[in-house]
């Protein structure tokens, strides 16, 4: 992850939960099992430039075991 989330994650959205999801093998190898969901949602963003702007962020999250590969899909700007 070369950003970093300022402040708290709005706007959050399940894209997809379970047999659904095409990474749920690799998932549970890499942190093991749970109730795998890939969700969405908008955060303000430190770029390692140093901007900062506001950014549309996916991640896969399971409960015990937290938010994972936590990426930027676009820049929103402001």
């Amino acid at each position: 992850m070369d950003f970093e989330v300022i402040g708290t994650i709005s706007d959050i959205e399940t894209l997809a939960v379970g047999r659904s999801l095409r990474e749920r093998t690799r998932l549970r190898k890499a942190y093991g099992s749970g109730r795998w969901r890939k969700r969405k949602g908008i955060a303000r963003v430190r770029l390692p430039d140093g901007e900062v702007c506001r950014a549309e962020l996916h991640w896969y999250e399971a409960h015990g075991i937290g938010k994972k590969d936590l990426k930027i899909k676009r820049l929103l700007g402001g």
